[in-house]
């Protein structure tokens, strides 16, 4: 049976994904139409690109879109067989028809103020029995006897055969039922994301440094840890919950992507012995600006972190802005994109700030070409 090739089909950005699903699902449901008719989706990717991370950003995005509650049911078809999906065989009351039990998967609310998303993770590690049972539930949204409600969007996601992960080529016949999208790595969404979710303000910083060791995801590598948006979302939990210390978690976080980018990751947080105090920053005095690149980037991400913290306490945001407004200026436009992002429609807050918009008559101009 031929591969189904990913030449043809468009490749987004987790952020372009989010907007353009989470817009498309949210035109669909406000408008009162059929949730099908929306085609059930695909995302194709590498692991730890985001695939799963996008579907619950694209979940919020229809809850705020709609106003309705989005709940995601998770299953991961590597770990079913076709029995599971249809449920298992017994007895009716008479004892003279067999009828099959309905699966966890499908007790979803059927409530018009409930949006649910069946989320069809490693669909292509899936042996291809088990994707064959889900041809009726991205077409049809039945298995056997059971009918998905009609308030489910179903999305699929998988990683593509060149990989080198676990994964069957996809029938074309259930391929042909799907819209197809390839997730792509974009430093600025992660980043954007990033900043949001509080990830930690080292990785942050590195990755602003370093933004091509956001993703080093090589099949022909035999390599077992290696950088992802996954793995450094884990290495944030690592020094957010248990130590910010890089180096008592150094052998943890090279376990997680590899010990060369951690070799590279500890070298560079020693800047942060180089940065003046955040905190006089934001008490409004001007310690002395650091002189290399690399302690830019760890001052615009330690400032970020520090403004996110403190989001609603305007006069210190105003206070940062005046000292971000010293830096060269690549790095005063980093600074307040970053701003920007620490939550949906900041820039809104920013803008009452008298200090913003005198930033943004002077500077404005360099958003678009800023170093980050």
């Amino acid at each position: 049976m031929s591969e189904v090739k990913l030449t043809n089909i468009p490749s987004m950005s987790v952020g372009k994904l989010i907007e353009k699903l989470g817009a498309a699902y949210g035109t669909v449901i406000a408008g009162g139409l059929a949730v099908k008719i929306m085609p059930s989706v695909m995302l194709w990717g590498p692991p730890g690109i985001g695939k799963s991370q996008a579907v619950r950003q694209i979940a919020a995005d229809i809850g705020e879109k709609t106003g309705k509650k989005v709940r995601v049911t998770d299953v991961r078809l590597l770990l079913f067989n076709p029995i599971d999906l249809r449920g298992i065989p017994t007895a009716n009351a008479d004892k003279t028809l067999a009828v099959w039990l309905r699966p966890q998967i499908f007790q979803m609310d059927p409530s018009e103020d409930i949006v649910n998303i069946l989320f069809l993770d490693e669909i292509s590690a899936a042996p291809q029995s088990v994707q064959a049972a889900a041809y009726q539930i991205t077409l049809d949204r039945v298995v056997g006897e059971h009918r998905l409600p009609d308030n489910c969007i179903v999305i699929a996601a998988g990683n593509r055969t060149t990989d080198k992960s676990v994964a069957f080529k996809m029938p074309k016949a259930l391929a042909n039922r799907l819209l197809h999208i390839e997730v792509t790595g974009s430093f600025e969404s992660w980043k954007e994301w990033a900043i949001q979710s509080g990830i930690n303000e080292k990785v942050i910083g590195f990755l602003s440094f370093r933004q091509s060791y956001l993703m080093g995801f090589d099949p022909s590598s035999e390599d077992l840890a290696f950088p992802t948006p996954r793995a450094w979302e884990m290495v944030s939990n690592l020094l957010n919950c248990i130590s910010a210390d890089v180096d008592e978690m150094y052998p943890l976080i090279a376990g997680l992507v590899g010990s060369g980018t951690a070799i590279e990751f500890r070298s560079w947080t020693k800047v942060y012995n180089e940065l003046p105090s955040i905190e006089d920053i934001f008490d409004g005095k001007t310690p002395s600006l650091p002189k290399n690149t690399d302690a830019m980037y760890a001052l615009t991400a330690s400032m970020t972190a520090y403004a996110r913290a403190h989001k609603d306490d305007m006069s210190r945001i105003a206070n940062s802005i005046c000292y971000g407004n010293l830096m060269p200026p690549d790095f005063s436009a980093v600074l307040m994109k970053d701003y920007m992002y620490i939550e949906k429609n900041y820039r809104e807050k920013l803008i009452r700030i008298p200090e913003f918009g005198k930033w943004l008559q002077t500077k404005g101009a360099l958003m678009n070409g800023s170093v980050g």
